[in-house]
């Protein structure tokens, strides 16, 4: 591991950025390639994974983004967390637009309960956007914390960014395989079914590459960037990933999936910043 981040350190902050979400692409890419294996999925494991997902984005809202952004924010008191505020508003409001926009349906759902604007759209395009839309303020988060490091903040470190790629990334695991199988049970071909999954991460790179771009070239917006990834991951957990998990009676295995997650990537954030 010490090894990885003295190879961050050692090449540009976009490229790191661009990098280390082609790895949680990768694992989404993996988890998709278990349709090739598996005719079907357990739905408590299935509610467990989504849970896992949604504690590692809390997690990583708070101790990857909301903690660095505010200490590394001026000023005293209540001061300082104005950007946090100010950026986390923003990014909890622009997910929401995104939300009633983008079409898209939750995985659990009926294909009568999708969401955003009305669209002829075939429910595998709708699984797939919905997906994209947890990956992008992921994406986003990795690009600004390596875009920090480069910045040369206090809080933002490259153990902190491989951290936080880390954890995305594992949980990008079930979630590929969460896009995939259930197309794949509506007759698509495996092949087709591992596209439409991968495909749903591929957003990260780009969202990255962006995120560390803007924190690089406009410095002082770092703090508002870090909570307003923050932001729109937490709008995420709530809207997206836990009613997700709570349409079935496995609500307790996705519960404990959810602390795992947590404590998973605090885990990974403390460990290695």
């Amino acid at each position: 591991m010490d090894q990885i981040i003295i190879y961050f350190e050692s090449i540009n902050p976009v490229l790191a950025a661009l990098y280390a979400t082609l790895f949680t692409w990768a694992l989404t890419a993996l988890g998709a390639s278990l349709v090739f294996l598996f005719k079907g999925v357990n739905r408590a494991f299935f509610d467990g994974m989504l849970g896992f997902t949604g504690g590692v984005m809390v997690a990583a809202s708070f101790w990857s983004l909301l903690a660095p952004g505010i200490e590394m924010s001026p000023g005293e008191g209540f001061i300082k967390v104005v950007p946090a505020v100010i950026g986390f508003a923003l990014g909890a409001l622009s997910l929401f637009g995104l939300d009633k926009i983008l079409p898209h349906l939750h995985i659990n759902f009926k294909e009568s309960e999708k969401e955003g604007i009305k669209t002829p759209w075939h429910k595998t395009t709708l699984l797939v956007l919905a997906i994209t839309l947890h990956n992008i303020p992921e994406g986003l988060a990795v690009g600004v914390l390596f875009g920090g490091v480069a910045a040369g903040f206090d809080g933002a470190t490259i153990g902190g960014a491989v951290a936080l790629a880390i954890g995305i990334g594992i949980q990008n695991f079930p979630e590929g395989f969460a896009v995939s199988m259930p197309i794949r049970r509506q007759g698509v071909s495996k092949w087709k079914s591992f596209m439409y999954g991968q495909s749903s991460a591929l957003v990260e790179p780009i969202a990255a590459v962006i995120g560390a771009w803007a924190v690089m070239t406009f410095k002082p917006i770092l703090p508002y960037a870090l909570a307003y990834a923050a932001g729109a991951m937490i709008f995420v957990v709530v809207e997206e990933v836990i009613p997700e998990t709570q349409r079935d009676k496995y609500t307790d295995i996705a519960t404990l999936g959810f602390i795992g997650g947590f404590i998973v990537m605090m885990s990974l954030d403390v460990g290695l910043s």
